[in-house]
């Protein structure tokens, strides 16, 4: 059994502790912090203009943070998508309603942007959904070792899996090879982690790596790149 709680971070949002992986889905320094750092000031913004279509891959849809943040930055600039997104995130233990009616991010969003996180959520599985023009959203619920698209498009992905310590079986080189196959040449990986051996698995796997400031008091995190 997977018992969740809800527990407030450094920066006044909340993060889910997780009894099954005894390990929180956030930084206890800052949950959303953490994410707008290492996932949209790293990845999103820093993702090439040169795609005209952001194909996002996500391992972990949990609370919905990153993909509300990402949102929330595609249409900071004009108040629509510029630049269409197609969001995949494979989730293998799906949040209940009711614990997603605990969290506080809403608070702390526009009332377009909590409205958004609200469809969010609501979304069917396993299929398209169209949250807004220009952003669809296919969550997939299921493991990672299990997926695999026929297309090599996805250009950006959201490594956010529990710790390697806490979930080893995420981190092997396997599912690295599987995930260069299905991104496009010049895509980028993003991750708060910058464990050695998952630098190692990247690598291995044909990624360029490069370490990066980490977030929130955190040495580095971990970009790589697909070869052009």
């Amino acid at each position: 059994m997977n018992e969740i709680k809800v527990q407030l971070t450094k920066d006044g949002s909340h993060t889910l502790m997780s009894s099954l992986f005894d390990d929180s889905y956030h930084a206890h320094n800052g949950a959303m912090s953490e994410s707008q750092y290492v996932y949209i000031h790293a990845g999103f913004d820093a993702l090439t203009t040169e795609f005209n279509q952001v194909n996002i891959l996500e391992l972990g849809f949990g609370s919905g943070m990153n993909a509300i943040l990402s949102l929330q930055s595609a249409l900071a600039t004009t108040g629509k998508i510029e630049r269409s997104i197609h969001y995949t995130s494979i989730e293998a233990y799906p949040l209940s309603l009711d614990i997603v009616s605990q969290l506080n991010y809403k608070q702390q969003l526009s009332t377009k942007l909590a409205d958004l996180f609200d469809k969010l959520h609501m979304a069917p599985w396993n299929c398209d959904v169209e949250i807004m023009p220009g952003f669809i959203l296919h969550k997939v619920h299921g493991k990672l070792q299990n997926f695999h698209s026929p297309k090599a498009d996805f250009n950006l992905v959201y490594y956010d899996a529990f710790a390697p310590s806490k979930q080893p079986e995420l981190w092997t080189q396997d599912n690295f090879d599987n995930i260069v196959k299905m991104m496009d040449k010049g895509g980028m990986l993003v991750s708060y982690c910058a464990n050695g051996q998952f630098k190692r698995n990247l690598k291995a796997a044909g990624f360029t790596v490069k370490a990066y400031p980490g977030a929130l008091g955190r040495r580095e995190m971990t970009r790589a790149w697909k070869e052009i």
